[in-house]
């Protein structure tokens, strides 16, 4: 088993014929996710940015991707039913990386952070740890 990494990914998932090098390296990408792959947490992270902060991609088809990734049998998503959760939560209107954060600390009693807006969503979920500000003593 080989890990990918986000540029693999992305050339994977979109065809961008206006880009040279990245029409040159689709091929390879196609190829490179026919065999067992390793896709980590962070790269997932990171795939989510490029996908909408570069390609410009909608949310819904940002989680299209993300979702059809973990389904195929080939690959090997690191903390699968955290990231499935995250996506779940995404899908409902959390920031993606809002939405790692959250599945990924569901073993804690509470999520820290001074994101009014993120404890805000955070608090309608169903099943979410709790999100509050950190106190002063």
């Amino acid at each position: 088993m080989k890990a990918v990494d986000t540029n693999v990914l992305a050339r994977f998932f979109v065809d961008d014929p206006d880009d040279l090098e990245a029409a040159r390296r689709r091929p390879a990408a196609l190829e490179a996710m026919r065999g067992r792959v390793f896709v980590s947490v962070t790269v997932l992270l990171e795939l989510e940015w490029v996908l909408r902060g570069f390609y410009e991609l909608p949310r819904a088809s940002i989680h299209r991707a993300l979702s059809a990734l973990c389904t195929y049998g080939n690959v090997v998503v690191e903390d699968r039913a955290r990231v499935l959760a995250a996506l779940q939560a995404f899908e409902q209107g959390l920031d993606f990386a809002d939405a790692l954060h959250l599945s990924r600390a569901a073993s804690c009693t509470a999520l820290l952070t001074f994101d009014k807006r993120f404890i805000k969503r955070a608090s309608s979920l169903p099943d979410a740890i709790p999100c509050e500000q950190p106190r002063s003593s």
